[in-house]
């Protein structure tokens, strides 16, 4: 829950506007302030104060227990100009609050971590558990100190580290990523464990198996393998045991999921020491080692089948352990038509969660400065999609968390759909949409699109000139607003009035015609025209040329469709 505090009608009123925007998240706290902050503080996760920063510093002061403890705390200013990361910019998320309220109020956000500032990726904000001399280490890797990395347990998804931060590195600072319990001396100042999601238990229990049983199995067979606990990622188990109440509560106590495979599906898993007795009670001859395989697609087997060991009683439960192979991450990053502000919020993330980015050198040139230090560009010319998809998809496969970008939606006439068709199932794939060339260009032209329309490409590098011609007669005779894409180059000058002829069967030669050139750019330019009078030798690659259909019209120099509402005949 996040406590909204104010004193005047100006706080009052930010926190009327955050109330509306977040109505499930936050709470307000009336009253008299030093009570309100008191009583945010001790029951809230994070604090917004509608205050000014002295103010907050005194009132927060008496308050403070200890950084893993205290709430994340922001302030903003009386006329809501800057929103202020106070305490907790981490631990605390009151930087990624900071920036939800800029974004909500329209204002700044201000955020003195030194990690953020600088643009390196905080080593406990990476989403996984951290151990050791995060501060120490930290600083040796804010100031250009070498640091040690260690993957030697496998390539993992992490975001770009700075050049400092190699594998090559001799140093006794160090960074290491495993699931095992290391012999480093995580408290000499040298060390940081960072721990990955690598591991899956596979739990079998009896009938009424008690949760302390199976937690006390899993705990010894972690600590018996060398294996940290905090890189479980799962259990996993028979459907059977799906509601078996102690399976269950030794998940949610473990904080991870339980994962659930039918019998028959475990069935068909070779494992090292099947049994008569599950194949008898649940239909399949393993339940923990093939369970664990199961959630670990790919992955080994660490902890063969073992038994608890109760105190008293036979044993109930059983459990082995396997390592998931790690997961490369690919996103396919839409960057809008080129304006900064057009680039969406969800896209800077993945730009900045990326070790490595791949695209075009004039698409990497856009945001070259929204990348984190230490990302490595792999950037090549026009009339390399395909090998930039392959180049990717390899990437991703080698573990590493990677950025595929295009302009527009990446999605739509861009590298999408070549990077997915060489991607299987063994890498995650994430979409991030972007504004496209259509969308910017109708945007600036009116409300072109205001029914419905297609977008057809008219270069004929991918696709027979017949089937485009195929596709525009069928858009003409449907009376479908057209978009072209790739309407016109120097070695393609004929497609565009050949296409501009098939629609003109169909539609009267005063029929608006938008033309934009770099939409969002600082070279736009923009004209409403008529398909009889469009010149088209104004039209280059980077023009987006949109054909209304029969209710279109040029109203006040815009190109509007209507819906048809009543209203509008």
């Amino acid at each position: 829950m996040i406590g909204l505090i104010s004193a005047t009608s100006a706080g009052q009123r930010g926190c009327e506007h955050l109330a509306a925007a977040w109505p499930d998240e936050v709470r307000v706290y009336d009253g008299p302030v030093r009570e309100a902050v008191g009583r945010a503080f001790a029951e809230c996760e994070q604090l917004v104060c509608f205050l000014a920063t002295g103010a907050v510093v005194r009132l927060i002061a008496p308050l403070l227990r200890g950084k893993d403890t205290d709430p994340g705390v922001v302030t903003v200013d009386e006329t809501h100009q800057h929103a202020i990361a106070l305490l907790g910019g981490h631990g605390g998320g009151a930087n990624e609050l900071a920036q939800r309220v800029a974004d909500t109020l329209g204002c700044r956000p201000v955020i003195s971590t030194a990690t953020d500032a600088a643009g390196v990726p905080g080593l406990d904000m990476l989403g996984w558990p951290v151990e050791g001399a995060v501060a120490a280490v930290s600083r040796a890797i804010l100031d250009g100190d070498p640091v040690r990395l260690d993957t030697s347990h496998g390539v993992h998804p992490l975001p770009a580290l700075p050049p400092n931060v190699t594998a090559a590195t001799d140093s006794d600072v160090s960074l290491i990523v495993t699931d095992r319990v290391t012999g480093a001396d995580t408290t000499a100042g040298a060390t940081v464990l960072l721990r990955p999601p690598s591991l899956v238990v596979g739990v079998g229990g009896s009938r009424g198996v008690p949760a302390d049983e199976v937690l006390t199995l899993i705990g010894s067979a972690l600590a018996d393998a060398g294996l940290s606990p905090r890189s479980v990622a799962a259990l996993a188990t028979v459907d059977a045991k799906a509601d078996e109440a102690g399976i269950v509560e030794a998940a949610e106590r473990l904080g991870v999921p339980l994962l659930t495979y039918t019998a028959d599906r475990l069935a068909g898993i070779d494992v090292p020491n099947p049994s008569d007795a599950p194949l008898a009670a649940v239909g399949t001859p393993s339940v923990a080692e093939a369970a664990a395989l199961a959630a670990a697609p790919g992955g080994e087997l660490l902890v063969p089948k073992r038994k608890s060991a109760p105190p008293e009683g036979p044993a109930m439960a059983t459990a082995a352990v396997a390592r998931r192979r790690p997961r490369g991450r690919l996103s396919v990053v839409g960057l809008g038509p080129g304006a900064r502000d057009l680039l969406t919020p969800r896209a800077r993330e993945e730009l900045r969660r990326a070790s490595v980015i791949v695209g075009l050198d004039q698409y990497v040139d856009q945001i070259r400065d929204l990348l984190r230090p230490g990302t490595r560009i792999l950037e090549s010319g026009l009339g390399a999609e395909e090998e930039r998809a392959r180049t990717a998809v390899e990437q991703a496969r080698a573990g590493h968390a990677v950025a595929l970008i295009g302009s527009g939606d990446a999605g739509v006439y861009a590298m999408a759909s070549p990077a997915l068709a060489e991607a299987a199932d063994d890498i995650d794939v994430v979409g991030v949409p972007g504004v496209t060339a259509a969308l910017a260009a109708a945007a600036i032209l009116g409300a072109p699109l205001g029914h419905d329309h297609v977008s057809i490409s008219l270069s004929d590098l991918h696709t027979p000139w017949d089937v485009i011609e195929r596709r525009v007669r069928a858009a003409a005779e449907s009376d479908l607003i057209v978009t072209f894409y790739n309407p016109r180059s120097r070695g393609r000058d004929w497609q565009l009035p050949k296409a501009l002829s098939l629609l003109a069967e169909h539609r009267e030669p005063g029929t608006p015609v938008g033309v934009v050139h770099a939409a969002s750019r600082p070279d736009e330019r923009s004209e409403v025209t008529t398909i009889a009078a469009l010149d088209v030798t104004t039209v280059d690659m980077v023009t987006v040329v949109t054909v209304g259909n029969t209710a279109t019209r040029n109203v006040a120099g815009r190109m509007v469709t209507p819906r048809g509402y009543r209203w509008q005949a």
